[in-house]
């Protein structure tokens, strides 16, 4: 088993030791990514909620996080199925895995803890908002950290779009303030609709709202990132998605900066934001092609890249109309692709890629010095409508040529009344994760609880850290 890097505690004080760790967040490069295996689970896997067995299907990865200094996995669920036209308690999962390490193959999935996200006792839900000029309770959960701080989680929403905090068992704390620029309005009558892009031609576009998250290692800002172009800076065929900077303190943003994609169509955008270091982060960026439900099948295209904000533009008060860059401005320099997510596909779906990469964490340090990285999917919980709105469940052959195509429907929770006969070689789309190792140069995790430092410093850490959490390692 290992436990998180420290610098040496036993004579140093709380705020010495905070500042050592918090000064190192200098990460340069990831090198040497290498895929190791990958698992496909079951899509009919249940949660630990209670309620009926539809309701408890477990909801894969929105996002990914890994815990360093309680070696603790967690995994998001989205608004639920149906898009936002099913009623459905939004919530996160804690998970274990087994992991060698050696090799850092992984196998053994587990959830061991559901967290459901409530205000005042009422959970908030993925329903999209009613009316839809005012949020209400309304979430749409799509990135997921936690604060090293404090250990509370911090949550970025699609329909707002927003950024919330909540205590460990789940109920909300504070909302961060939106930027005015972002909020999906009419820019004649500033009226927002949360719901939809109807009356809207200025900020966030419909379902591509804050979709990345990220936190400094000294849990001082929070980074969420638009999955795409705003309305009024090129929508779909905008190239600009905004990272917004924010105040962990104070809860508002102090930043906002442009990063390029790599072009625009095919429903391209990002899924996931990983911190490296200081203003050095991970971006999973795709487009909707692949094994998924209602998507295309060929020219899959999801990579991860390495991004650097230092020398970037804040472009808080700048706009970019019609998706053009103005003249000097900088934009988020953006670095080689870190890891190919198509290089790999598992036979469990016919070795094909999925559709949405979304979920993307850097784990533990392995016995060979190299970090165990994890990418997830969210598999929509393998649920679709048809032309009226209808819910069903997909049911896949992935044998077939073209698994969505053949697919079956049945309703909601059930076998019978399907639009064909199920047979053994069907399944639910099942959620991925792929593991890789990668040399992480420089690489600093978030700083420690001061409880934990504590305990680290009076040479308790390896109780502190290892009591009360199931987390499992193979050696051999």
């Amino acid at each position: 088993m290992t436990f998180p890097r420290f610098i040496p505690l036993a004579a140093m004080s709380l705020g010495a030791a905070s500042f050592a760790l918090a000064s190192d967040a200098r990460a340069q490069s990831v090198t040497n990514v290498q895929f190791v295996n990958g698992i496909a689970i079951d899509g009919a896997s249940p949660d630990l909620s209670v309620g009926s067995a539809f309701d408890r299907r477990l909801g894969f990865f929105s996002d990914l996080y890994y815990d360093q200094s309680r070696g603790e996995w967690w995994g998001l669920s989205d608004r639920g199925p149906g898009g936002g036209s099913l009623s459905y308690d939004t919530r996160v999962q804690r998970f274990s895995i087994t992991y060698n390490q050696n090799t850092g193959s992984i196998s053994d999935f587990q959830v061991l803890q559901t967290v459901k996200f409530m205000t005042q006792g009422v959970p908030l839900n993925g329903l999209g908002p009613n009316p839809t000029s005012v949020l209400g309770n309304a979430l749409d959960p799509e990135g997921f950290v936690i604060n090293p701080t404090t250990g509370t989680f911090l949550v970025s929403d699609e329909y707002g779009p927003s950024l919330y905090e909540f205590d460990r068992n789940g109920e909300l704390l504070r909302r961060f303030t939106t930027p005015p620029n972002l909020i999906p309005r009419s820019s004649g009558t500033s009226v927002p609709n949360f719901g939809g892009n109807a009356g809207n031609d200025a900020g966030k576009s419909s379902n591509r709202g804050f979709e990345g998250l990220a936190i400094s290692p000294d849990g001082k800002f929070a980074y969420a990132m638009l999955q795409s172009g705003m309305l009024d800076e090129g929508a779909g065929t905008g190239i600009f998605a905004r990272i917004v900077k924010y105040d962990i303190a104070s809860g508002t943003a102090v930043g906002q900066y442009a990063y390029q994609m790599q072009g625009a169509g095919q429903g391209r955008g990002i899924s996931a934001l990983v911190a490296l270091g200081n203003d050095k982060f991970l971006v999973l960026e795709r487009n909707n092609r692949g094994i998924g439900v209602g998507a295309t099948l060929n020219t899959a295209d999801k990579a991860v890249y390495e991004i650097d904000l230092t020398g970037a533009t804040d472009i808080s008060a700048i706009s970019l109309a019609n998706g053009v860059l103005p003249v000097n401005v900088t934009t988020v320099l953006k670095g080689n692709k870190v890891i190919d997510l198509d290089a790999n596909t598992l036979a469990a779906l016919g070795n094909r890629s999925p559709e949405k990469w979304e979920g993307l964490a850097i784990g533990p340090r392995l016995n060979n010095g190299l970090y165990l990285m994890l990418a997830g999917t969210d598999n929509d919980y393998s649920v679709t409508q048809n032309q009226t709105g209808v819910q069903f469940d997909v049911w896949f052959n992935f044998a077939d040529a073209d698994p969505f195509a053949s697919s079956i429907q049945c309703p909601i929770g059930e076998i019978v009344g399907c639009t064909s006969a199920l047979t053994a070689n069907h399944a639910l789309l099942p959620g991925v994760l792929h593991a890789y190792t990668a040399d992480i140069n420089g690489y600093v995790s978030t700083v420690p609880e001061p409880s934990t430092v504590a305990l680290l410093a009076v040479g308790l850490a390896l109780v502190g850290l290892g009591a009360g959490r199931k987390r499992r390692a193979t050696l051999s």
